[in-house]
Formats: C-alpha cells, sequence, structure tokens
C-alpha cells in the first residue's frame, strides 16, 4: 500500500497531462483493456485485429463476426463506466449495471450447452436481465461450484449495490481494497448468464477511475494466476454463495494484492512513459498489448522507423535503405509479424500497420 501511495502521489504532481500524452495513454489503454478482457472470456481477434478495427474500422482474418461485435460494444461498455465514474452526481446503480450487461452482449443469442445427463442441448441468452437459470463452475479438482441462485440474485444485487454505496460514502477502503472486494462479491453473485467476468472488470475501472486512479488491465496471459488468487478466496470465504456475496476483507487479501499490483504496474508505466516524454530517448524500447518490450536487432528496429514513416513502403525500398538483400528483409518482417507487431493490410498494394508503439514517439 505504501508503494501505491507514493506512486500516486507522483502521478499526481505529473497533472495534468499534456494533451498529446493523455490522448496517447488513453489509446494505449484502450487496445489493451478491451483486447484483454475480451480474449480472458475467449474471443479470439489477435490485438492486430483488434487495432486494425478500433482504429481503421476494418476487419480481416477468419474470426467470428460475433467476436468482432462483441469487441466494439466492450468499448462502448468502456465509454459508459467513464463517463458514468466521472458525474459525481450519481452513483453506483443496478440499472446502470443491467445497461451494461445489454451493451457488452450486443443482443440476445443462443448457447450450446450438455444437460446433467451430458445430453446436448440450447438455451436463449437474455441481455440485460438477471439469471433465470442456476449457473456454475467445474473446479480444477473436477467439483461443481455453484454461484448465487436466481431466487438470490436481485436481494443480492440490491445489497451489493447498497453496501457499495455506504462503502463510498464512508471512505474508509482504498480504492484498490473497495475494487477488489466489489469485483469479488459480484463474482459470487454472477448475476448474469454471461458477460459476468467483463462486467466485473469494468466496474472495477468504474472504481478506481472514479477515485482519480489510472484504470488496470489484466492480461489474458494471466489469467491462470487470476483465476487461482479467486480460487484462495472462495477457499477462505466457503463455497456458500450468500457467504461469498457478502464476503470480508480479511478474506479476500490475496486478491487485494493482486489488484494492487496491477495498480502499482500501471502508476509505474505511466509515469515512466510521461517522464520519457519529456526528453528521453530510447528507441529500442516499445508498448505492445500493455507490456514494454525491447527490440534488441537493429534491422528490425530500422524496418519498425521505415514502416511508421512509410507504411506503403517496399521490399525493394526497405533493401536499398537497410543496405541488406530483400531475403533478409523478408525474414525480419516474418520475425515481426510472427510477435504480432506489425500487420499488413489490403495485402501486396497495402499498407502496413504497425501494434507497438514507441516509448519516445
Amino acid at each position: 500500500m505504501d508503494t501505491i501511495v507514493t506512486l500516486y502521489k507522483e502521478w499526481q504532481s505529473l497533472q495534468p497531462l499534456k494533451p498529446e500524452n493523455q490522448q496517447r495513454l488513453d489509446k494505449k489503454f484502450m487496445l489493451d483493456f478491451n483486447y484483454n478482457s475480451n480474449h480472458l472470456e475467449g474471443n479470439t481477434l489477435t490485438y492486430g485485429q483488434t487495432k486494425l478495427l478500433f482504429l481503421f474500422g476494418e476487419t480481416t482474418g477468419n474470426a467470428r463476426l460475433k467476436d468482432y461485435e462483441e469487441m466494439k460494444a466492450h468499448n462502448v461498455g468502456l465509454e459508459m463506466i467513464k463517463i458514468e465514474a466521472l458525474d459525481k452526481e450519481r452513483t453506483l446503480s443496478e440499472i446502470f449495471i443491467r445497461e451494461l450487461n445489454n451493451t457488452i452482449l450486443v443482443r440476445n443469442f443462443w448457447k450450446n450447452t450438455k444437460t446433467a445427463s451430458g445430453q446436448p442441448t440450447r438455451y436463449e441468452i437474455k441481455v440485460g436481465v438477471y439469471k433465470t437459470r442456476p449457473n456454475s463452475v467445474i473446479t480444477a479438482t473436477g467439483e461443481l461450484f455453484e454461484y448465487a441462485s436466481p431466487e438470490e440474485t436481485p436481494a443480492l444485487m440490491t445489497d451489493l449495490i447498497a453496501w457499495y454505496r455506504e462503502e463510498e460514502r464512508k471512505g474508509v477502503l482504498s480504492p484498490a481494497e473497495l475494487a477488489a472486494l466489489f469485483h469479488y462479491r459480484y463474482i459470487r453473485i454472477h448475476p448474469f448468464e454471461d458477460g459476468n467476468g467483463r462486467i466485473a472488470r469494468l466496474l472495477v475501472n468504474y472504481i478506481l477511475l472514479r477515485n482519480n486512479y489510472p484504470m488496470i488491465v489484466i492480461q489474458s496471459k494471466e489469467k491462470e494466476s487470476y483465476l487461482k488468487v479467486l480460487h484462495q478466496c472462495d477457499v477462505a470465504v466457503g463455497t456458500i454463495p450468500s457467504d461469498g456475496a457478502l464476503a470480508k476483507l480479511k478474506h479476500i487479501e490475496p486478491f487485494v494484492d493482486f489488484i494492487e499490483s496491477k495498480i502499482i504496474k500501471t502508476l509505474s508505466d505511466n509515469i515512466e512513459t510521461v517522464k520519457t516524454q519529456k526528453g528521453g530517448i530510447i528507441s529500442s524500447i516499445w508498448w505492445y498489448n500493455n507490456n514494454r518490450i525491447t527490440i534488441k536487432n537493429v534491422n528490425q528496429q530500422r524496418i519498425i522507423e521505415l514502416l511508421s514513416m512509410n507504411p506503403t513502403i517496399t521490399v525493394r525500398e526497405l533493401s536499398e535503405k537497410l543496405v541488406i538483400n530483400k531475403s533478409a528483409v523478408q525474414k525480419h518482417l516474418a520475425t515481426l509479424k510472427t510477435k504480432d507487431y506489425i500487420f499488413r493490410k489490403g495485402g501486396t498494394k497495402g499498407e502496413w500497420i504497425i501494434n507497438i508503439e514507441s516509448i519516445d514517439n
């Protein structure tokens, strides 16, 4: 907690940011958060496809139409929570949460599943309304872990919102503690038939932004550790859904630590980025999917720079500028494409899209 307080004070001392720095951080977060929160739930778009969708409004590849629709809708949800969080005259409500679910899921749809006896069946997911059938998950040990029943859900959600409003009013819990405890209690209710994880992460960022903290990203590569720490809390709280919906802070300390680590990373990264903007030059260090990456190969660094300056540059032109043969250029391009650092839009007559961003730009 001391680390967060120190970093937060430093972050506040840098405010207000220059418009170009704020826009750059906003764009990076928009891509990283939407990509990762959806990817955690099985969305198949790559980081490059996500960037192409948001920055150019274009689609490519063989991903499902539903994945594109939900990615765009999730960004609408992100804008909704930003507006709601900054409106100090209004506090969180069930109506808003239902609207958020309705927005990110787009429309009602049918989902394939199996009966208790293992027979295939399907049922309709209705967006923006609380669940009408039980939901559960199979744990790593093969046990059935039940969330709140449909009958319990309305009352538990009413209690959750009342509790949150009171905690916001009292101001005793830190933003990290309040966000972590809200996420945990909400997930133990699991009020909707789909979209609960995405809603939980959106509302974590609602709480952080409302308290003037930068929003955080839980990366899809962290899924195992994310679920593991939630399971640790489940063990401490117990399996009764109503106990989970009323969990105490002392029972979810591992998850508080997890959320705090994300806040520390975001504050540290943002501070370093803004300070670098004030005169530092790190030509080999770039942002990609909420992480700093280093491109050590000088020719690959130059290729990125040349593609950034001229997205339609040809292999022959790259070869001439780098003074290496075309075969070597193609190998470097292939390496960068494999890592999803660059993306070709429009085939041979198209242009290059850069999925990474230099810290000193």
